[in-house]
């Protein structure tokens, strides 16, 4: 997506309804100069491509995001890196790149999507036994 539609996709994320041509055009005019047909078919290539959803209001279309802002960021993320000829290169790349607060935030988005790790707990007498008696194995193993 290039720097225009990501331009329009954050207006369209930050109202989060229903937006206007006009309401877009209005809101980039604030930053830059642009035509209406412009906004009008980056808006028109954005529902093309399925990010935006549009409905007829009279002669003109109300857009609306099709997806949360994080979902385009990840199918960015993932185009990026499955055009990449070794992916796990890319990824010592970017994660080297990144801060260490994206860094915790990684590590935190890792363990949700591979669900509560069970650590297997240590026998609550094993240090008791090893220091009683250290030729014995703890209970449950080699018998």
């Amino acid at each position: 997506m290039g720097e225009l539609e990501d331009a329009v996709m954050t207006r369209v994320w930050k109202w989060n309804r229903p937006v206007t041509v006009r309401e877009v055009l209005e809101d980039l005019q604030q930053e830059r100069s642009i035509a209406y047909t412009t906004v009008m078919t980056v808006l028109d290539n954005l529902h093309q491509k399925g990010w935006v959803r549009r409905e007829a209001e009279g002669r003109a279309y109300r857009y609306e995001a099709v997806s949360t802002r994080a979902a385009y960021a990840a199918a960015l993320m993932n185009e990026a890196w499955s055009q990449s000829d070794n992916p796990a290169a890319a990824l010592v790349a970017f994660f080297g790149m990144m801060s260490e607060e994206q860094r915790v935030a990684l590590r935190d988005a890792v363990r949700i999507v591979q669900g509560p790790e069970s650590p297997e707990p240590a026998p609550a007498s094993a240090p008791d036994t090893a220091r009683t008696n250290p030729g014995s194995a703890p209970e449950g193993r080699g018998r």
